[in-house]
């Protein structure tokens, strides 16, 4: 497939809130972009990537990602399904890895939950990589991400096979659960997991918020131009799609 010919879907509620930068992110990987509401959605399969942007879907009322999730399921569970067994790709980012969690598209068992901390927690965290899915081939070594959640503590039953990234040091040793490096208290350091096939991805730090090199924490210290680490995964993303669909 010609990366021209790429289509992704941002798809939003009232109360999502970076679905503007989700949107430019995939722009500047050079793909086109759509911003849709789950209103004015009819085929997903018109798309070949679909993400779940972060923000607070319907106020995370009941719970976070919830109610997104419900309506999701009650106008195209079974396309959306469909979407993945295509091989298709699906993301979620913060509140949208909440989303994919009560939808199920993870393949796990478990749930995000409160923070350890019982805050709301926005700083800068650092990942490592565990494994390959649809949106890791461009990440190399260590990547410096935000967060911004309440909820973001992974528990339950997930398969080492489908850890994407675990929070670290800064100096890429391992976060052992201490806090601030594992910012939520998420078992063995989990940051982000994939379904079994791994064209479906969850993720809690933030991509689109470190598009350009002036938005990381440390950016008076980094070359004065360029990307931001969070690029690497709007780029691995349109080239695994390039090349798989």
């Amino acid at each position: 497939m010609k990366r021209s010919d790429v289509r992704v879907c941002v798809l939003r509620i009232e109360g999502t809130n970076c679905e503007d930068e989700t949107k430019r992110g995939f722009e500047r990987a050079g793909v086109s972009a759509e911003i849709k509401h789950l209103k004015e959605l009819d085929d997903i399969l018109d798309y070949h990537i679909l993400v779940f942007p972060g923000g607070f879907s319907a106020g995370d009322y009941v719970a976070s990602g919830a109610i997104m999730a419900a309506r999701v399921k009650a106008k195209f569970y079974g396309q959306l399904r469909e979407f993945v067994r295509e091989g298709r790709v699906v993301g979620g980012i913060c509140n949208g890895f909440q989303v994919l969690m009560h939808l199920n598209l993870l393949d796990v068992e478990g749930a995000l939950t409160t923070n350890m901390s019982a805050r709301y927690e926005c700083r800068p965290v650092f990942l490592r990589k565990e494994r390959e899915c649809a949106f890791t081939g461009s990440v190399r070594g260590t990547m410096c991400l935000p967060v911004a959640h309440g909820e973001g503590r992974l528990i339950g039953q997930i398969p080492e096979e489908q850890v994407v990234f675990r929070y670290v040091r800064p100096d890429g040793s391992p976060a052992a659960g201490e806090y601030p490096c594992n910012p939520n208290g998420s078992q063995g350091d989990i940051a982000a997991i994939c379904n079994r096939d791994g064209n479906v991805f969850g993720l809690m730090p933030h991509p689109e918020r470190v598009l350009e090199h002036v938005n990381q924490h440390d950016w008076t210290r980094r070359a004065p131009d360029g990307e931001g680490e969070g690029m690497q995964i709007f780029h691995s993303v349109v080239s695994y799609v390039e090349r798989e669909l």
